[in-house]
């Protein structure tokens, strides 16, 4: 029997994870990429980031902790181009180890360099990086070409050399005075690494931080932003960008504000536009985002997406989730996605980690609730850690008491949220969660203690009560 022929465009963790299910189905794969192999992740997002924010944090640490009067701080100083030099090693070699051996190891998969474009609805062509052209016929396709960042028509910012998060990550010196354009997760995350590597930071926030999360979120961490100095202007839009003599000059209600690099993060695009998505029949929606089912289908039955180019929250995981239950159904299976217990972690210090709904999404829904938000200073591995910085709040189905929303600032949150994931999957009560037995003086031990408050006064408790 003649394998099924599949067709993937991207090389990111949607795309390979896709293209090795299906080869694991016996399909045979061609993958065509344009760039650099392996996508955002690994090459320019979520690692090189959260190296670069790691080294912040140790860098921050070595001049200011809680136990300075014992253990006195000593200013470190920042070679940026060697810790740049240690970054990019790091995910060359990853992205050897993960994606490229990967794809020369597999005789199943045919990589191809070149940009695509559809021909018709079972047909690619490929534009060849070292010139000419090359035909692709297929019965299943995958899009999986991610998203690059969005760049908003503010007046003279087309024109200036500003940053996005590709350049910011890439660069080998600190800048005096950053200004930082956005409010969610890469404005934050790369606004407080470079404020703790040595850089004067300013963000310019259209709305509050995190103004689509629960309002707890963005208040504690501006307060935690403000205390190391890093300037949050809220409610603030530039209306105008002129870059002279070096220096960025950003025009706002509230006056110029100047800096010597400028970083845009105001979100990321679907990379759809040159695809000629309609010769295949697939449809996007307002954002150029391509449309998807629950099986990752696309409006073309025979064709499937997955990732940052869909209409799915761009995460890693969630792409290569994505990709892999792609796969299995265009090779005659029948896997769905359920994010309704999806986890997220903001790695600021302290980290904002989410899952489930929060309030206003659950009232939005029609669900009634109830919640509790326990303050760290309650928690007892914070109190020894002295930083009592953030909260965990639990929000519950009234009459079910089941848990259905957790969000947490806290310092290594990330390493909590999953735990309440689970408890959402497995549709925990908060009694039931409030009964399981957590080690001592861990964070996430405050998931318990959170879960307790519903019934009883915490601060009445022994230290590790059951």
């Amino acid at each position: 029997m003649k394998s099924l022929r599949v067709a993937v465009i991207g090389s990111g963790a949607a795309a390979m994870a896709a293209a090795l299910k299906a080869v694991e189905q016996g399909a045979r794969v061609t993958l065509i990429e344009r760039g650099m192999v392996g996508g955002t992740c690994v090459n320019v997002g979520c690692v090189p980031s959260k190296i670069m924010i790691r080294t912040a944090h140790i860098a921050h640490r070595r001049r200011t902790s809680p136990f300075d009067a014992g253990l006195p701080p000593v200013p470190p100083t920042i070679l940026r181009e060697r810790l740049l030099a240690q970054q990019q090693a790091r995910v060359d070699e990853l992205r050897h180890a993960k994606y490229e051996r990967i794809l020369d190891d597999n005789p199943a998969i045919d990589v191809l360099r070149g940009e695509a474009r559809f021909r018709d609805e079972h047909g690619l062509t490929v534009r060849l990086a070292d010139g000419g052209e090359r035909e692709v016929t297929f019965d299943r396709c995958l899009i999986a070409t991610g998203a690059s960042p969005a760049i908003p028509p503010i007046p003279g910012l087309k024109d200036s050399p500003y940053w996005t998060s590709t350049e910011a990550l890439a660069s080998d010196t600190l800048p005096d005075r950053l200004a930082v354009i956005g409010s969610s997760v890469v404005a934050v995350e790369l606004a407080q690494a470079f404020a703790r590597l040595g850089s004067r930071v300013t963000i310019l926030a259209r709305n509050a931080l995190f103004f689509r999360e629960d309002p707890a979120i963005g208040e504690a961490l501006t307060d935690a932003f403000r205390a190391e100095d890093i300037e949050v202007l809220e409610h603030t839009q530039t209306s105008r960008i002129v870059h002279r003599d070096a220096e960025f000059v950003l025009t706002t209600h509230r006056g110029e504000l100047r800096a010597d690099k400028l970083l845009v993060a105001t979100g990321r695009s679907p990379n759809t536009p040159g695809l000629n998505l309609q010769a295949a029949g697939v449809a996007v929606d307002a954002h150029s985002a391509i449309v998807i089912d629950t099986a990752m289908r696309t409006s073309a039955p025979h064709i499937y997406a997955a990732g940052d180019c869909t209409d799915q929250p761009q995460f890693v995981y969630v792409a290569a989730a994505a990709g892999t239950r792609a796969a299995i159904n265009m090779t005659g299976g029948d896997a769905m996605l359920d994010l309704s217990a999806m986890p997220t972690v903001v790695f600021t210090d302290p980290q904002v980690a989410t899952v489930g709904y929060s309030e206003a999404e659950a009232h939005g829904a029609g669900i009634e609730t109830d919640s509790r938000l326990l303050t760290l200073d309650n928690v007892p591995r914070a109190l020894a850690n002295f930083d009592t910085r953030g909260f965990i709040k639990l929000v519950i189905e009234e009459g079910s008491r089941r848990l259905i929303g957790v969000q947490a600032v806290a310092p290594e949150a990330g390493e909590l949220i999953q735990a309440a994931a689970l408890a959402i999957r497995n549709r925990m009560t908060v009694e039931e969660l409030a009964d399981q037995l957590f080690p001592y003086l861990t964070m996430v031990e405050g998931l318990k203690l959170a879960a307790q408050t519903f019934n009883k006064d915490v601060k009445q408790l022994s230290c590790c009560a059951g």
